[in-house]
């Protein structure tokens, strides 16, 4: 099956990496380019389902499409549940199978795209000051800038500056923009600055 499966992706130009084991896979070095793992549920040593589980533990976000020869609905729903993106069942067509790892290199891209987003974000975050940091807190809960400045004990005009340069810095376009970019770092009122 793995060298059918090889073969099949390779004939429409994905380039392939075949694993015997989940041990060899995880002793190897993961690609740092949109991928997606193709598991049969039945794996030597552990399920395919409970190596989804050690992966996600692992805190690796790799698509994974399921296959099965012995599937049940229990079953895929639980792949499913667990954020696979397809659950094939043997015998399959080959272009089911392209189409579910195409779908899970466009999810991997996205999941890549959103993440360094996220990392910038982090790191325009941390060029912030102390009371810039207290004031993106307090913004993003929805608090204006006269609030701001009774909370903080400041003038409103020196809150609106704050605000400002952290609109600047965050290369935020809109408020709406930096409370979503808040959101995305986890920053909250009750916990102003942290993340």
């Amino acid at each position: 099956m793995r060298e059918a499966l090889e073969g099949l992706f390779r004939s429409v130009g994905l380039a392939v990496k075949v694993f015997g084991s989940t041990a060899e896979l995880m002793r190897s070095t993961l690609p740092s380019v949109p991928s997606c793992l193709v598991l049969d549920v039945r794996l030597p040593g552990i399920s395919g389902l409970d190596f989804q589980t050690d992966l996600a533990a692992a805190g690796i976000r790799i698509p994974i499409i399921f296959m099965t020869g012995h599937g049940d609905i229990p079953m895929s729903v639980q792949a499913m549940k667990a954020g696979a993106i397809d659950f094939l069942t043997k015998p399959f067509r080959h272009q089911e199978m392209i189409h579910a790892v195409n779908r899970a290199l466009a999810a991997d891209r996205k999941r890549r795209a959103e993440h360094e987003t996220v990392t910038e974000w982090q790191l325009l975050y941390e060029s912030l000051t102390a009371r810039e940091r207290q004031v993106i807190a307090l913004v993003s809960a929805g608090l204006r800038n006269k609030q701001v400045a009774a909370d903080l004990g400041i003038s409103e005009i020196t809150a609106k500056v704050h605000r400002l340069h952290i609109m600047r810095k965050m290369r935020a376009r809109s408020l709406a923009d930096l409370v979503r970019i808040a959101d995305a770092l986890g920053i909250h009122r009750d916990k102003p600055g942290r993340i």
